[in-house]
């Protein structure tokens, strides 16, 4: 395998430095949590490994350090299918059909390395959070990129994909709620594209992180409609806990599911035991959060769609309204006729309002587009951030 960094780590906050930052824009996710806070938060229910009414300091004394069940613990595995599914739906999905993973991203590699060799194809979709196509391409995987667009609302195209299928095409790789624009999949067009791959015989695999960040009603999961499809899915995202690295993938193919398995093992073997009781511990509680994140979603989204609609910067900035997740994707209004030298603007936002979003170039599109995270920052810094755009924006004009 051949790696290549890839530009949103290497320009991330992290590695920036948060100390050059002040109004942190480019996160994918919620608000960071704080261990203590997330003890309090849940209640006593410490989960079978880690007792009852134990305080978060014995908790963690208690925990016995040893290597964990290879395929995640069992009780976390059957948190993860049985909230996978909707009550009313039939139950399709089983604790064997959930691999956990040190966070989504292991995940997806898994997906990748273990169905994709050199001269493999793989259709994906892009713009796309960047390791859906890296480690293809690491792979030497040949490629066809199902170029989403800002003037189709971002729609996928599912004739374009079934004229893109080829008799060596492995997998078929989307994103929904989409990174980093927001959108959503119709249900309609995810069962037409598992109908074409049922035919064909290619895996789908579908990065299901901010599925329950769905705006409307949460979608199923993909893994649940077809034996053909892999869901993907984590902590950090929707639950702001990127710091405990857990995530999953979900596969009725029990051959496949096996190859998983067998290339986790290969790669770390097993998962932290104290992230995976975290995450049993946080899931047990999770309808009780997901209440309080929708309605910080809902009220974050409302502060940056009124900013989109300010005249100051509806003159100057379009955005198709995301469905779901907590990133929109706009982009700058013919920066040139306004007189806008577009890195004179990254570089006054950065330098003279401390404020930072994911440029277009992250997700090989052109800088002139914009990922703007509504979730992670506080309302006070969300709305003091939204507004440095716009200044940042009216004081490069005659840069171009």
């Amino acid at each position: 395998m051949h790696y290549v960094r890839m530009p949103i780590e290497i320009e991330s906050p992290e590695q920036l430095g948060y100390d050059r930052v002040r109004y942190n824009l480019t996160e994918s996710s919620l608000t960071d949590a704080r261990l203590q806070d997330l003890w309090s938060d849940l209640g006593p229910d410490m989960g079978p490994d880690m007792g009852p009414d134990l305080g978060l300091d014995q908790a963690l004394r208690e925990l016995v350090l040893c290597y964990s069940d290879h395929r995640g613990h069992p009780d976390l595995r059957a948190l993860i299918a049985q909230q996978s599914q909707p009550e009313s739906a039939s139950r399709v999905l089983s604790p064997d059909h959930v691999l956990v993973t040190a966070g989504a991203a292991l995940a997806l590699f898994i997906v990748s390395t273990t169905l994709l060799e050199r001269g493999d194809h793989l259709i994906v979709v892009r713009p796309n959070y960047a390791t859906n196509i890296e480690t293809p391409r690491a792979l030497g995987a040949d490629i066809t990129y199902l170029d989403l667009r800002f003037e189709d609302g971002w729609r996928l195209d599912v004739d374009g994909l079934r004229q893109a299928l080829r008799p060596n095409t492995r997998l078929v790789s989307l994103t929904t709620p989409h990174n980093p624009t927001g959108t959503l999949l119709s249900q309609a067009d995810l069962r037409r594209v598992l109908a074409l791959l049922e035919g064909h015989g290619a895996y789908l695999l579908v990065d299901e992180t901010y599925r329950e960040m769905a705006f409307g009603e949460v979608p199923p999961v993909a893994a649940a409609l077809s034996p053909r499809a892999i869901s993907v899915s984590s902590m950090s995202k929707t639950f702001g806990l990127p710091g405990i690295r857990i995530g999953w993938l979900l596969c009725r193919d029990a051959g496949l599911s096996e190859r998983f398995l067998a290339a986790k093992e290969q790669i770390i073997i097993t998962n932290s035991v104290v992230d995976e009781a975290i995450a049993l511990r946080y899931l047990t509680h999770k309808a009780r959060q997901l209440s309080r994140i929708r309605r910080h979603i809902d009220q974050h989204w409302a502060i940056a769609r009124a900013w989109l609609a300010e005249p100051s910067t509806a003159e100057l900035i379009e955005c198709v309204e995301p469905q779901g997740g907590v990133v929109c994707f706009p982009r700058l209004r013919d920066p040139q006729r306004h007189g806008i030298s577009v890195d004179a603007f990254y570089r006054i936002l950065n330098e003279r309002y401390q404020t930072y979003v994911g440029p277009g170039h992250w997700f090989e599109q052109d800088r002139r587009y914009l990922r703007i995270g509504f979730g992670w920052p506080s309302t006070d810094d969300l709305k003091t951030g939204l507004g440095n755009i716009t200044k940042a924006l009216l004081d490069a004009r005659g840069t171009a």
